[in-house]
């Protein structure tokens, strides 16, 4: 291995879980900024590439919270799921709601557009981070 790759692998099993904050900041930022699931999920897709471009991609899939498809599916499911307080509540399907919770200084907004948003998140990294992946595994298999 040569000392750039070291130097590389060694960078980034540190910056590996930055990124994932900064994919998680996006997430959450993505209610009242531009940004979102969609956006975050690309960037949790760019860290697991890069993981795997840097190392292998075998120590990137161990590095997901789940194996792809189970990723996806669970996305899906969340995103499918924060359409349901809507109907409870008499509305049409995907009419989200927002609920003020009281802290002890201030009251925290949630919303189910957060679920849905998670769901997003959590599909797109599990579809395009396994699309990647997958296709960054044929390559090892081809050197």
């Amino acid at each position: 291995m040569s000392p750039r790759a070291l130097l590389a692998g060694v960078l980034l099993r540190i910056l590996h879980p930055v990124l994932l904050l900064a994919s998680l900041w996006i997430l959450l930022r993505g209610h009242n900024d531009p940004g979102g699931g969609f956006v975050g999920g690309l960037l949790a897709v760019a860290a697991s590439a890069a993981m795997a471009l840097t190392l292998t991609t075998a120590e990137a899939r161990q590095r997901l919270p789940l194996p792809p498809p189970r990723l996806t599916a669970l996305g899906v499911l969340i995103a499918l799921l924060s359409g349901l307080p809507g109907v409870f509540a008499g509305q049409p399907f995907l009419t989200h709601l927002w609920v003020t919770v009281p802290l002890a200084v201030t009251e925290l907004p949630l919303s189910t557009v957060m679920l849905f948003d998670l769901g997003v998140y959590l599909a797109v990294w599990g579809a395009v981070g396994g699309y990647c992946l997958s296709l960054l595994a044929t390559v090892e298999e081809e050197q």
